[in-house]
């Protein structure tokens, strides 16, 4: 048994290594041919490629197989997650919707019970945005809505949360909104709960800063921002923004107009306010004819 092992080995030995040298000389030999730059050898390689390759179809299967399954896999887990984000923002829309008609009913309840009037004139137009007719010195949207709509130069327009800016220019059937961005815009505002007046200057950033303010130490970050109708061109009240700082210290305003998704603006028709000639009598009583001659005359005293 020991001899016959022993022949064995004696014959496989000199076969392997003859085995591994016509594999070497294979490879060597396809290694020229690839290397030779001929067209001859060039349509052998291809006739080569052409014969070979599709017999590898069923190694590649398995291959492709698992690819396709871990990418089933991996969107699956992307719906999944999707899905799951999808559940929390809504159970959050629920949460907000409820608190909103809490306090839509506690606010129409609150305007009952003070017998609120609210103002009938200011009512809005709602125009469609066609056009940004800005550059980088003048920021400004076009409206499809002008004069035959009954738009007036100087009224406020608003996106449906936050003021935007104000009619600057008005056509047959458009009209230009020169937006608060812009580094002609200036508004009066007030900022709460501290009531400062300040001046809120465009500089066309998407945080224009605030200035002139009576008394800063008195404002806060986070502070609402609200037209104050000074000067009788915007209606007091209108939403403008949060104040915010800058890493210079500056105080600006967070808009809270979307300036990114401006499709829709509403206008607001302002009439402007009542001006008040006669003083009240508590105020300032009237003089009644003898007291005025009485009063013209030096010698009685």
């Amino acid at each position: 048994m020991a001899r016959n092992r022993g022949q064995d080995e004696d014959f496989v030995t000199p076969l392997r290594r003859l085995l591994v040298g016509v594999l070497v000389l294979c490879l060597v030999a396809i290694f020229i041919v690839w290397r030779i730059d001929s067209p001859r050898v060039e349509r052998f390689r291809a006739q080569v490629i052409d014969r070979v390759m599709p017999s590898f179809d069923w190694a590649m299967a398995p291959v492709t197989g698992t690819l396709n399954i871990l990418r089933d896999f991996q969107s699956y887990h992307r719906i999944h997650e999707q899905n799951r984000e999808l559940r929390r923002e809504l159970q959050q829309m629920k949460a907000w919707k409820e608190a909103a008609l809490q306090l839509e009913q506690e606010n129409a309840r609150l305007l009952d019970l003070n017998n609120v009037r609210l103002d009938p004139r200011l009512t809005y137009i709602t125009g469609v945005v066609l056009a940004d007719s800005g550059s980088p010195f003048r920021q400004s949207v076009l409206l499809n809505v002008g004069t035959r709509d009954g738009i007036v130069d100087g009224w406020a327009t608003m996106d449906g949360i936050g003021l935007v800016g104000r009619i600057s220019g008005v056509g047959g059937a458009t009209s230009r909104v020169l937006l608060l961005t812009d580094t002609s815009s200036r508004i009066p505002v007030t900022i709460q709960p501290s009531g400062q007046r300040a001046i809120l200057s465009g500089d066309n950033s998407a945080t224009p800063p605030i200035e002139f303010i009576e008394d800063p130490s008195l404002v806060r970050p986070g502070d609402r921002v609200i037209s104050s109708g000074d000067g009788g061109v915007f209606p007091a009240g209108l939403l403008i923004g949060q104040v915010a700082q800058d890493p210079g210290g500056r105080l600006r305003v967070r808009l809270a107009a979307d300036y990114e998704r401006l499709e829709f603006l509403r206008v607001l028709r302002h009439l402007g306010t009542e001006d008040i000639d006669d003083p009240g009598s508590l105020v300032s009583p009237r003089l009644m004819p003898a007291d005025t001659a009485s009063a013209g005359d030096p010698g009685n005293g």
